[in-house]
């Protein structure tokens, strides 16, 4: 039975700004690009959130349901060197720590020596050496693996500890919103909600094959992680699945040779990004003007622009109107064998830190 902890900062870009002027703890923050330049919000304090702020939404969008708000411009080498001091930190109590992002890890303190193997114990006081130490709060959750770990550092957040023991697992599990599964996104919760699905216990009515001819491969998965069941370890080092470049444009585009051209000037940084790495996929994105968006993939083992330009067009057929605020293309990497989709896997969202707004994924 593995004891792992799941560490999740609290707002961590807006409590580091918080930290170095306190005159801002008390009122609605948000770290973002410029609603002017089309920016989008990364991560906002708690003030901000009773506005109905939050991450991925527009700059724009933010200031109008919170005109006072203080917007931010992010600094990511800052973020970034606190980042490693709580990586310094997790060290100190096992060396299995899996980074998630820059404010977010797993720990498998199954053999931990500190207080006598209590990962309750090691739990709070990780939390309290980051408070100490960086005067920064974080939430975390303990747990037998990754997924309910991950679950329970979001019970009692901000600043709170969750525990869930072996014994506890079955009757958390049974009554948990099929929503709060790592993986579970707004669109596939809809699907399940339609399915007349809405807690786990449910899906034992419906049945894995159900799922599976639902959702495909993620069915499967959301069978196991229905019942709480997990059995990925924790990895120290971890695989980068793609690279991609994409740039939010300063207008909306409707017409597709707009969105080829951009396509044109995206991939010699793709190109150099992926420095000669073997791939096995290519996928477009597009985000339209309603902020939805959608990818179109395809497999292969050459980069080809051609196919980038055949795959744009396809997904372009989407906007039915729309106009496109964001273009993106990315290819899958090929580590010589095919790796299990983990739900939880997660891009960290990325906006316009500089003037340029052509960043990787």
């Amino acid at each position: 039975m593995r004891k792992i902890i799941h560490v999740d900062m609290d707002c961590f870009y807006a409590a580091v700004e918080m930290r170095e002027h306190p005159e801002w703890r008390d009122i609605p923050l948000a770290i973002g690009g410029s609603a002017e330049r089309r920016g989008v919000i990364a991560t906002c304090n708690y003030p901000a959130r009773k506005f109905g702020i939050h991450s991925a939404m527009s700059s724009h969008q933010a200031l109008q349901r919170c005109p006072h708000l203080l917007l931010v411009r992010g600094n990511m080498p800052k973020y970034k060197a606190v980042s490693r001091q709580l990586q310094d930190i997790f060290a100190r109590y096992t060396d299995l720590v899996e980074p998630l992002s820059l404010d977010e890890a797993y720990l498998d303190v199954t053999n931990s020596p500190w207080f006598a193997g209590s990962a309750t114990r090691i739990a709070e006081h990780i939390r309290y050496t980051i408070q100490q130490e960086l005067q920064l709060t974080a939430s975390a959750g303990v747990a037998p693996n990754k997924l309910l770990a991950k679950i329970a550092s979001d019970e009692n957040k901000p600043d709170g500890l969750f525990v869930l023991p072996p014994t506890a697992v079955a009757d958390f599990v049974s009554d948990l919103a099929l929503k709060k599964i790592p993986g579970v996104g707004h669109k596939t919760a809809e699907k399940l909600n339609d399915m007349g699905l809405t807690y786990c216990h449910q899906l034992a009515a419906v049945g894995e094959a159900a799922l599976i001819r639902r959702f495909g491969k993620f069915g499967a998965l959301l069978w196991q992680r229905g019942q709480g069941i997990d059995e990925r370890p924790v990895q120290t080092d971890r695989i980068r699945k793609s690279v991609g470049v994409e740039t939010t444009l300063d207008k909306d585009i409707q017409q597709i040779e707009q969105g080829i051209a951009v396509l044109h000037v995206l991939w010699p940084e793709l190109v150099k990004r992926l420095n000669e790495r073997a791939i096995k996929g290519l996928c477009i994105k597009l985000k339209f003007s309603d902020f939805t968006q959608t990818t179109l993939s395809r497999r292969c083992r050459a980069l080809s622009l051609d196919l980038a330009v055949q795959l744009c067009t396809q997904a372009w057929q989407r906007a039915q109107g729309r106009g496109i605020r964001l273009v993106g293309v990315s290819v899958e990497l090929n580590h010589g064998a095919d790796e299990e989709y983990t739900a939880e896997e997660h891009q960290q969202l990325s906006f316009d830190w500089e003037d340029e707004n052509t960043r990787s994924s």
